[in-house]
């Protein structure tokens, strides 16, 4: 499979079509590998599944390969080079766990390969002593380019399973991972919520088990870069609940102890990509949770006690601080770095959504994180959460008081992003103004591509947490409810909504451009109309579809950090803008 879209005859405006809609998918279905054996059965199946990259510390010369098995694997290991016997040998370090709620073993395996050489395919093989396929499984990858030179990658979150038989799986994930693979890509971002194996407690490694296999027609011939979302929070699994994922992956060391592979940072290009937890830093509840009226009971083997109806898995906060401050500090050391243009920041929880019947915005990330994007001129946030698409103008700085509390219809400090313009040309300078994306239209079945209007104006409405929305008792005894969005906005900062599906994928691609000219981000949203299983506007009844096709393109532009003194569009980066310091507009 090639490993860049450089050559592809895939154009712009192209429609992405495959064969009828059950031919495709079965096509593209999860694979099985062979049963799990029971703990401590001897003759343990070490054959590698779930076989996905990531980016190593440098994404021009070093990846990481990682992979589970149905059993502990003997003597894991990658052969680099191709099958049987390839120029390097590269043995693999086992992790483990144990699920806090079922009590299953999960073998992982990751090899981290170091001292490649830039801009390169390479070819290699994945096995195990104990490995039962009948040759090993051989894939390839491209190493990142060095220096300023153009390149594509793809983006969305909210992936689910195609699995039908999970909460919020659909065969829509298997489609959009086929749509990465269209485009070609040098690697590819998934915004959070990548399973949603927290809603099948008694599951949990099943459905990370689907999800994994599912990917691997992607994500073993090139990095797929995660950032958690709420859904990977899980009860007994971890301090955070994030044992499931973090065993699964190795991501760049952020160099804080004890949060590593939480949140982190990595360059391709002239472009810093900055991954965030927004567990962190948000006030919406929206981590594990049992409803009630039954408790939630692990296997008694997990020696785990019963989890009690009304009891929610709620981390606002659990880094003291260590996330933020290391934001700042990546953040300042990427302005004073003429080889960075760009700063894209990653994270599952929006600053910025209009849904009607999704999460909406949250004051956390606003409070926390706007202002050191504002300072720091990042260009481009990158969302999952509401399962739709949506554009921002680009925003600097607030406007003070522009909310209203639901329950008593008095005015509430939401610090609304304040747009820069909104005039919707189709070619924003992100020097001026950060845009957002909401891109979590991967492949559940839960389209949320119903957005709010204010009955009282007609303009757009956002909904926003500004305080946490901890479980309440409902009418129903014994059963509790996590409460929706306490305020409501006007959402001047709303460009572009998609009101014709929930699902769709996004296609990035960097021209650096000359010494001091304008570099260029393209930006081409494609959809998969027909895909909500219920539209919402139109009420239409959909299923799964291979088609993907333009639903808008749009492009950013900045002037080059190399191009002159004081920094990207005349200011020295660091200093904040009248409205970025929180005077409003």
């Amino acid at each position: 499979m090639p490993g860049s879209h450089e050559g592809s005859s895939l154009t712009r405006r192209q429609v992405l079509a495959g064969a009828g809609g059950t031919g495709l998918l079965a096509a593209v279905a999860p694979v099985r590998a062979a049963a799990r054996p029971g703990p401590g059965t001897a003759g343990a199946d070490g054959t590698p599944e779930q076989i996905h990259l990531t980016w190593g510390t440098d994404p021009a010369t070093s990846i990481t390969v990682s992979w589970a098995s149905p059993g502990q694997a003997t003597d894991p290991r990658i052969l680099l080079g191709g099958r049987g016997g390839g120029q390097r040998r590269v043995p693999a370090v086992q992790r483990a766990y144990t699920d806090g709620i079922n009590g299953e073993t999960v073998w992982t395996y990751h090899a981290e390969i170091s001292g490649l050489q830039p801009d390169t395919t390479y070819e290699y093989a994945v096995t195990a002593d104990n490995d039962s396929s009948a040759e090993p499984f051989a894939a390839t990858f491209k190493t990142a380019p060095r220096g300023r030179v153009p390149f594509r990658f793809t983006s969305f979150g909210d992936l689910a399973t195609p699995n039908t038989q999970w909460v919020l799986s659909y065969g829509q994930s298997a489609y959009a991972v086929a749509a990465v693979e269209s485009f070609q890509p040098l690697f590819h971002l998934l915004n959070g919520d990548l399973c949603y194996a927290d809603l099948n407690p008694t599951g949990q490694p099943e459905v990370w088990r689907d999800f994994g296999n599912n990917n691997q027609r992607s994500a073993a011939f090139r990095a797929w870069m995660p950032c958690p979302g709420n859904h990977e929070v899980e009860f007994d699994n971890g301090p955070q609940g994030f044992t499931s994922y973090l065993t699964r992956y190795t991501l760049p060391d952020n160099g804080v102890p004890g949060f590593r592979g939480r949140w982190y940072a990595f360059q391709v290009g002239s472009v810093l990509f900055v991954s965030l937890d927004a567990d962190d830093v948000v006030y919406q509840d929206a981590g594990a949770f049992v409803a009630g009226p039954a408790s939630l009971t692990p296997v008694a083997a997990t020696g785990n006690p019963a989890i009690a109806p009304g009891t929610s898995f709620y981390i606002r906060g659990y880094s003291g601080g260590a996330q933020t401050a290391w934001l700042e500090r990546t953040l300042a050391a990427a302005r004073a770095d003429p080889s960075v243009d760009w700063i894209i920041a990653q994270m599952h929880q929006i600053a910025a959504s209009s849904s009607a019947t999704g999460n909406g915005s949250d004051l956390g990330i606003r409070q926390a994180w706007l202002p050191l994007f504002d300072r720091y001129q990042v260009d481009l946030v990158l969302n999952g959460h509401d399962h739709d698409y949506e554009r921002s103008f680009p925003c600097r700085g607030f406007d003070r008081l522009a909310g209203t509390e639901v329950a008593t219809g008095t005015p509430v400090q939401t610090m609304r992003p304040h747009p820069v313009t909104t005039a919707d040309t189709g070619v924003f300078d992100t020097s001026q103004g950060t845009v957002h994306l909401v891109l979590g239209c991967g492949g559940t079945n839960a389209n949320l591509d119903d957005y709010g209007t204010d009955a009282a104006d007609g303009l757009r409405q956002a909904k926003v947490f500004t305080k946490p929305n901890r479980p309440a008792v409902t009418s129903t005894p014994g059963v509790y409810a996590r409460a929706a969005a306490d305020a409501v906005e006007d959402a001047t900062w709303s460009a572009r909504r998609d009101t014709s599906t929930g699902y769709g994928i996004a296609v990035f691609d960097v021209d650096p451009a000359g010494p001091g000219g304008l570099t260029s981000i393209t930006v081409t949203q494609y959809h998969a109309v027909g895909a909500d299983p219920v539209n919402p506007a139109t009420g239409a009844h959909g299923a799964p579809t291979p088609d993907y096709t333009e639903f808008e393109t749009f492009t950013l532009v900045r002037p080059r950090s190399d191009g002159g003194a004081g920094g990207p569009g005349g200011r020295r980066p660091g200093r904040a803008t009248p409205a970025a310091a929180g005077t409003g507009a």
